[in-house]
């Protein structure tokens, strides 16, 4: 859709006012059942298969809490540098929505589970700029609402709607960062670096994919300006959902142009939930917000209060994985790369492929060199990501092997990893029917070389009087004849040996 809203230069609207944002990341824990209750949470299933009395809120039936997924809340507070609460509990969340089959959402409010934190994130210039982390509390999904009918997918305008209760329940991490401020002009670049250091961390902690295309993990997006120089917070407003990092740092953009259009031609802020939109990065208008006395939290009655001993908290910090941001300078440092080249890397998501191919036996040179140079393009023309392409990290190193060994020149390796890409086999195989090893055999390499000196009588007699950078015409005319499968070192060492000429 197009949006119409008044805009403000960005450069325009960072002159007269300093951006002030507060992100909501909800992440969708890998736990094999829901929160509360024993029902599957695998994806695809047929809607409504994956639901029972308790994640459809029939009365008299009760909750049960999930161990993994308090596990998994406690060790995403540790490795944010959070305090972890020595007793918690759940509440309930009262609000009307057809996906919410209980009519409330169980979720923390006065009392989250961690809280306190903080998540250092480099900027693409090397910058180090520090979230500090309000809390992260544990709650659960709701169901999932397609609307008919209407053209834009959304409620408005739909002739009815249909419901899959599959996902309510599924057990949900909510992280609240507290008011980010001192962004200034590079508050899109900090809300997209957060997300993105923030998606790493989980998924090294194994708690979840956290894809933000399948709605693994989504972010609210809040923002408010306030003019320069001042202290209080403007009314701010909540772009919902945006589940990509490029959606993140134009979601940003956007809201501080449209909020300097209106405070700048005297109009005020609506404190409301915004849309926002992939096509055109704009945002629309959803509803006025409520408060949170509107939502009548009170203590969930039938959920025991979760108090976690300090030693099973210190064995879970005790196992942490080696956070991103500290594996990614040890990586650097191995590597011998800059923080530009690493940051490139990191933004292909090549890390985890290239660190997966080096333990298939290739060095980090040519892992680099091939995910970050042949196949970032493969994936970049298909449209994919780069863990999509149809090649794994073992067979990337085989053709490094095959390339060290002198079976294969670079030349004939893309065509190897062409052909593993069209699904023609392994390296070896895509090899033996396309006929791609490099002659080796010193007669048939000593025949071609032969054929054309005899052939290039004239460009021998230069190279014969002196001229040995003419070698590299007859070196073209033998990889020609034997179609880039010469070794062309070795065919530039035959040549200038039959010629008599040392070179240099």
């Amino acid at each position: 859709m197009t949006v119409t809203t008044d805009l403000v230069p960005y450069e325009d609207a960072l002159a007269s006012y300093d951006p002030v944002m507060g992100l909501e990341v909800h992440v969708e824990l890998g736990t094999r059942t829901k929160m509360f209750c024993g029902c599957s949470t695998e994806l695809g299933a047929e809607p409504n298969s994956q639901t029972c009395p308790t994640c459809l809120g029939m009365p008299g039936a009760l909750p049960v809490m999930n161990a993994v997924g308090v596990e998994s809340a406690i060790k995403i507070g540790l490795a944010l540098h959070c305090d972890i609460a020595e007793w918690c509990r759940f509440a309930r969340k009262n609000y009307f929505y057809p996906d919410m089959p209980k009519n409330f959402q169980t979720s923390q409010y006065d009392e989250p589970i961690a809280f306190n934190g903080y998540l250092d994130v480099q900027l693409e210039d090397g910058e180090i700029f520090r979230v500090d982390i309000e809390r992260a509390h544990m709650e659960e999904d709701t169901g999932k609402s397609t609307h008919v009918g209407g053209a834009t997918g959304r409620i408005h305008g739909a002739s009815h709607s249909l419901l899959d209760y599959n996902r309510a329940g599924i057990p949900l991490i909510e992280i609240v960062t507290k008011p980010i401020v001192g962004a200034g002009e590079r508050a899109p670049e900090v809300a997209k670096a957060y997300v993105a250091e923030l998606r790493e961390l989980i998924r090294a902690l194994g708690v979840s994919e956290a894809r933000m295309e399948m709605g693994q993990m989504r972010c609210d997006v809040n923002l408010s300006l306030r003019p320069n120089g001042t202290e209080k917070f403007g009314t701010r407003s909540e772009t919902k959902n945006v589940n990509s990092l490029r959606s993140v740092e134009r979601a940003v953009r956007f809201e501080v142009m449209r909020h300097a259009a209106v405070l700048s031609s005297g109009g005020t802020i609506v404190q409301e939930t915004r849309h926002f939109h992939e096509e055109d990065g704009s945002t629309t208008s959803g509803r006025v917000k409520e408060e949170a006395e509107d939502y009548r939290y009170f203590p969930e009655p039938d959920l025991v209060p979760v108090a976690p001993a300090r030693e099973w908290v210190e064995e879970l910090r005790a196992g942490l994985p080696e956070l991103p941001r500290v594996r990614r300078n040890r990586l650097r440092e191995e590597w011998g790369v800059t923080e530009h080249d690493m940051q490139s890397i990191l933004n292909a998501g090549a890390v985890d492929l290239i660190v997966a191919t080096i333990d298939a036996g290739a060095d980090s040179g040519s892992a680099r060199k091939w995910w970050m140079g042949e196949l970032a393009r493969s994936a970049n023309e298909s449209g994919v990501a780069l863990d999509e392409l149809a090649i794994t990290p073992q067979q990337v190193a085989r053709v490094t092997a095959l390339v060290a060994d002198g079976s294969l020149n670079d030349k004939l390796a893309r065509q190897v990893i062409e052909g593993v890409l069209a699904g023609e086999g392994d390296p070896d195989t895509v090899v033996e029917k396309r006929g791609l090893k490099i002659v080796s055999d010193e007669g048939a390499l000593g025949a071609a070389v032969d054929e054309a000196i005899a052939g290039n009588a004239g460009i021998a007699d230069k190279i014969r009087g002196g001229k040995v950078a003419a070698v590299g015409a007859l070196v073209g005319a033998v990889m020609k004849a034997t179609r880039g499968q010469a070794d062309a070192a070795r065919v530039k060492e035959l040549i200038l040996e039959k010629l008599g000429v040392t070179e240099g």
